[in-house]
């Protein structure tokens, strides 16, 4: 039986651990009411993870998704340096110019970091970083 890939194990590689910190974050997310538009937004210059939309604010959500696989190496979200913000800024407006529908919403960018639980065993600490940066 195919298991799926635990942000925190070490025994996938950097692909699956992300593919599953993504995963995370998008339950996550369409649990607190957001819906996907597209995932993986990749272009040149950068990419997006999970490109979503807020209905009830009618907001564009960009989001960045970081995760540890240990404690020691520091939280997930200080990741998100100037450049990683450079590359999805970059990335967003590719988007906006090539979905002209997004133009006419507000956007934002959040990111979502997945640590190790303090306890072992335990499930990630899921954070959710709304408005995290602004486009550069």
């Amino acid at each position: 039986m195919a298991r799926s890939p635990d942000p925190t194990s070490t025994a996938t590689t950097t692909t699956e651990i992300g593919r599953a910190a993504e995963s995370r974050a998008l339950r996550y997310l369409e649990t607190a009411g957001l819906v996907l538009l597209t995932r993986n937004y990749r272009c040149r210059a950068g990419e997006i993870d999970l490109v979503m939309l807020d209905p009830e604010s009618q907001v564009l959500v960009l989001v960045e998704v970081r995760s540890r696989s240990r404690r020691e190496y520091g939280q997930a979200a200080a990741t998100v340096g100037f450049d990683k913000q450079r590359r999805c800024s970059l990335a967003a407006r590719h988007l906006l110019l090539m979905r002209r529908e997004l133009r006419r919403l507000r956007a934002r960018f959040d990111v979502v970091a997945i640590d190790p639980s303090p306890e072992p065993g335990g499930d990630p600490v899921v954070t959710w970083i709304r408005n995290a940066f602004v486009l550069c």
